[in-house]
C-alpha cells in the first residue's frame, strides 16, 4: 500500500508560497500606476503577441505576470464574467471590485486545494468618467487581494521596482511623463535602457468619449513618447 509522509499545514502553505514566488520572480514586471486622465498599464515584452495587459471590458482593464498560459486564462474567465453580468443586469454594472474578488476566490481555492498553485500575479484597473474615478487591484497567487493607490509594481524586482517608484511618482502626470518614467523605473533593478519594441503599454483614458476606454499604445506611439 502507498504510503503519504505527513506534511503540517503551515509547511505545505509555506512550500507552495515559496514555488509560486520562486516562479513570478523570473518573469518580467508589470507597472501600473495613475496619470492625470486614467490609468497606465506597462511592461517589458518583447513578445508582439503574447500581450501582459488587455483589456476586460468598458472600462476595465487587466495586467499579468507569472505562468501565461495561467494568466491568460484568468483573463479569459474575467471577460466571460463581465460579459454575463453586463448582459444580465447592465454594463455600468460591471465592476472591477467584483471581478477581483471572483480573481481571488479563483486563486485561493487553487492555492489551497490543488497541488500546484498558480504561479501569476494579477492587476485589475477601472476608470469612469470622473475627476477621481479610478481604481486598482492587485491580487496574489494565494488570493490576497488589496486596493492599491497611485502605483504598483509586480512580478520580478517588484521590491526593487516599489522602491524606485516611491521615490519618483507624482500625481498629475502627464501621459508622456508617466511612460518616460516607468520605462526608467522598469530598468532600473539592472541599469540598462529597454528599447520601445520591448515595451508593452495600455491606458484605461477616462477622457474618451468612446464607452470603451482602453487603448494600447503601439511602438510607434512609444517610440515617440521615449525619444521626445
Amino acid at each position: 500500500m502507498s504510503f503519504m509522509p505527513y506534511v503540517a499545514p503551515e509547511q505545505l502553505m509555506k512550500d507552495r508560497s515559496d514555488y509560486a514566488h520562486k516562479g513570478i520572480a523570473r518573469g518580467r514586471s508589470v507597472i501600473g500606476c495613475e496619470y492625470r486622465e486614467g490609468l497606465l498599464f506597462i511592461a517589458e515584452n518583447p513578445s508582439a503577441t503574447l500581450h501582459k495587459i488587455s483589456e476586460i471590458y468598458d472600462r476595465i482593464a487587466f495586467a499579468g505576470v507569472g505562468k501565461y498560459s495561467e494568466f491568460e486564462d484568468l483573463r479569459i474567465a474575467g471577460v466571460r464574467l463581465a460579459d454575463i453580468r453586463g448582459y444580465s443586469y447592465g454594463r455600468e454594472d460591471v465592476k472591477a471590485r467584483d471581478l477581483a474578488n471572483a480573481y481571488s476566490q479563483s486563486l485561493s481555492m487553487i492555492f489551497t486545494q490543488q497541488m500546484k498553485p498558480y504561479e501569476v500575479e494579477i492587476l485589475v484597473g477601472e476608470v469612469d468618467g470622473g475627476a477621481v474615478g479610478t481604481a486598482l487591484y492587485h491580487v496574489l497567487f494565494d488570493g490576497s487581494v488589496t486596493d492599491e493607490h497611485g502605483y504598483i509594481a509586480i512580478g520580478g524586482h517588484a521590491e526593487d521596482l516599489m522602491e524606485e517608484l516611491r521615490q519618483r511618482y507624482q500625481e498629475g502626470w502627464d501621459l508622456t511623463t508617466a511612460v518616460k518614467t516607468c520605462v526608467q523605473v522598469l530598468g532600473a533593478p539592472e541599469s540598462r535602457t529597454i528599447e520601445p519594441v520591448a515595451i508593452e503599454a495600455g491606458v484605461l483614458d477616462r477622457t474618451r468619449t468612446h464607452r470603451r476606454k482602453f487603448r494600447r499604445l503601439d511602438d510607434d506611439e512609444i517610440a515617440r513618447i521615449l525619444s521626445g
